[in-house]
């Protein structure tokens, strides 16, 4: 009995066909991921639309708001500072004073007597263009007595006025300078004691 012949195939007949086969499995694949993907879609719609339901449904959640916290600050802005004094008694009066220093006393007064009566805001402008070294000594303690009566009396600094300011003599301090034919001469390094008072203005 005679064999059958065997066909042979050519090489680029079996190319073609093995990438036919490839291509068929390629566009199998692809389609079954388009169905997976569309069943995927389909399920988070449906979640979302469920979520959605529940929302509706739950009670709505009322939103905290910071007028609560901002009210108190508000209030503490308002608020003054300090309190002014009680107009039942006599006006509070706040001392200040300053001792030893190196100025004699009548420089002191001739600084003093420009201020005497002003109130703080005028004393301060006019210490701070005053020439002389002592208006330096003036403008500290102008600053210590309304310290003090913010402070110690809870008034504001601003509305006060001068009502005494001072400068008595201090203790000397002797000292001596070398002259010619062995002589010496005294030289009196003179000391003073600042004050000042300050009340509210009327």
């Amino acid at each position: 009995m005679a064999e059958p012949k065997k066909t042979r195939v050519s090489p680029r007949v079996a190319q073609t066909e093995a990438a036919q086969e490839a291509a068929e499995v390629k566009a199998q694949v692809a389609a079954e991921q388009a169905d997976e993907a569309a069943e995927a879609s389909a399920a988070e719609a449906e979640a979302d639309e469920a979520a959605a339901e529940a929302e509706a449904e739950a009670p709505a959640k009322p939103r905290r708001t910071r007028k609560k916290a901002e009210e108190p600050v508000a209030a503490a802005k308002a608020a003054p500072k300090r309190k002014k004094p009680v107009a039942d008694g006599p006006p509070p009066v706040v001392h200040a004073h300053a001792k030893y220093v190196r100025t004699s006393a009548r420089k002191a007064r001739l600084v003093c007597d420009h201020i005497r009566g002003k109130s703080v805001t005028e004393a301060r402008a006019i210490l701070a263009h005053t020439p002389r070294a002592v208006a330096e000594d003036w403008q500290k303690l102008l600053e210590s007595a309304v310290a003090n009566a913010e402070h110690n009396h809870e008034l504001i600094g601003d509305e006060l006025r001068i009502i005494t300011v001072k400068a008595d003599e201090g203790p000397t301090l002797k000292r001596f300078r070398p002259r010619a034919m062995g002589r010496a001469s005294k030289i009196r390094k003179r000391t003073s004691h600042l004050s000042i008072a300050l009340t509210p203005k009327e």
